[in-house]
């Protein structure tokens, strides 16, 4: 549910110290509810969340959103737009106070052309992504809202991630009314 990555936050700590010059990644904050990202607008620089948790999420035609993941310490963003060189596929809001290391663009495309451990680092959280992709697709589609539901309660309590019923239901894929009959299921 929470995703982290203390190796690619350590990679990111180390390049950050080594820099004179302090323009090529610096140290942002966001406040709760700050998004880091757009969906659809135009990425200026890669973001690797230094402490705090953020969601992943789409919106939808009908504005509904979907949440894909809770993002933590070490996780990357806007990686997979720079590459492609397209517009945010999906919003990156924060859910707690957020600290982050903004790459720039230019610096970013430096680093691919010729750090080989970051293209490992990359490599890794793109399997990681479709690996977790997967295993969520099977899971909600085998397993009921009410088991999922409480699955998602087990993780929310061993990880301390504070998540609203708004939250709950973007990441079950559900609405708030089946979230709530799910929830007299589960808590009865």
């Amino acid at each position: 549910m929470l995703r982290k990555n203390q190796t690619f936050l350590t990679y990111i700590q180390r390049l950050y110290e080594q820099e004179n010059r302090k323009d090529k990644i610096l140290v942002k904050h966001y406040r709760e509810g700050d998004f880091l990202f757009s969906q659809d607008e135009k990425p200026t620089k890669v973001i690797l969340i230094k402490e705090g948790i953020t969601k992943c999420f789409f919106t939808e035609e009908n504005d509904k959103e979907y949440i894909l993941e809770f993002l933590g310490s070490g996780e990357i963003v806007g990686e997979i737009e720079f590459i492609k060189k397209i517009r945010c596929l999906c919003s990156i809001q924060a859910i707690t106070d957020v600290s982050v290391y903004a790459i720039a663009y230019d610096y970013f495309s430096e680093l691919v052309k010729t750090d080989l451990a970051l293209n490992n680092l990359l490599l890794d959280v793109f399997a990681e992504r479709i690996i977790n992709t997967s295993s969520r697709a099977s899971f909600q589609q085998l397993y009921t809202i009410e088991h999922s539901l409480g699955k998602l309660l087990e993780l929310q309590a061993k990880q301390e991630v504070p998540l609203s019923k708004e939250n709950m239901a973007s990441y079950l894929g559900v609405t708030i009314r089946s979230l709530n009959r799910a929830l007299k299921k589960v808590e009865g």
